[in-house]
């Protein structure tokens, strides 16, 4: 969808490195939002949003060039005021920044539509990530691992929004519910008894009261990070250096750390202190 408009287009109207018509681009963006939150991506088009705004479509590309850079203004609008919260508990402040982000995409479905990684950040959404990044920054990670850790919540919270805008599509087309057309699939069900694995979960209740995607899922990917930070965290322990030679100094069980790897080498340290080398 994206791939055609020109970049550098794109940050200039993001970035606002030339002059706007006034509130005229604002106009636009905020109506282009409301015909995507009632019809989704697919149903977005700038002669939807002309006639919004009571204009012709040909009024709007004298400000946007295209649908694209639409969409890049639309996603950059939705998240201004979004930061990551203060504390020093690295989890709950990632959390907070999933649970945001969830909460912005049931307000605003289209957004997990958004596919394909050529669309131009704006301020908004570069500052966000930039917030969501210190969450993790300090942990003991690497800086890849770090921008892989904030990616993979990303990635969890558009894929489960993903699951909502489908839903709602199917519905919107066909007028039915999901529930609606899964009651009515009696047939189906009646053929599921000859799989004991199924039948015996179906029958202990599993299906009753199922657990919550969203809050599940968040829970076990912040619980895998937090698996890899205390490993991290446990390998700078291991791994503690001689501060004279940078040899591994092999620790003690118990008592006070060692910080040289040996008695020549903690006698240097020692005479280097007293010579002020």
């Amino acid at each position: 969808m994206n791939q055609a408009a020109d970049p550098e287009r794109g940050v200039e109207l993001l970035w606002g490195e030339e002059p706007r018509a006034g509130l005229n681009l604002d106009r636009i963006v905020h109506a282009a939002v409301a015909v995507a939150d009632a019809e989704g991506l697919a149903g977005l088009s700038m002669r939807k949003v002309a006639e919004r705004l009571g204009f012709t479509t040909m009024s709007l590309y004298r400000h946007v060039p295209g649908r694209g850079h639409l969409v890049d203004l639309m996603q950059d609008a939705v998240m201004a005021g979004l930061t990551a919260p203060g504390g020093a508990d690295w989890r709950a402040r990632l959390e907070a920044c999933a649970r945001q982000g969830w909460e912005l995409r049931k307000r605003h479905p289209w957004l997990a539509e958004i596919r394909g990684g050529r669309h131009v950040p704006g301020p908004n959404a570069v500052a966000y990530y930039d917030s969501m990044l210190s969450t993790v920054a300090g942990t003991g990670l690497t800086p890849a691992e770090t921008i892989a850790a904030v990616g993979l919540v990303g990635r969890f919270v558009d894929a489960e929004a993903l699951v909502l805008v489908e839903a709602a599509e199917a519905e919107r087309s066909s007028g039915v519910s999901a529930e609606e057309w899964w009651g009515s699939r009696d047939t189906l069900f009646a053929r599921l008894d000859r799989y004991p694995t199924l039948t015996r979960l179906w029958e202990e209740g599993g299906y009753d009261h199922p657990e919550d995607p969203f809050e599940f899922g968040l829970a076990r990917v912040l619980d895998g990070i937090e698996l890899l930070i205390a490993g991290r965290r446990d390998e700078s322990r291991d791994e503690t250096r001689c501060q004279v030679c940078g040899m591994p100094v092999e620790q003690p069980e118990s008592g006070r750390p060692r910080e040289y790897c040996s008695r020549a080498c903690r006698q240097r340290a020692y005479r280097r202190r007293r010579t002020g080398a």
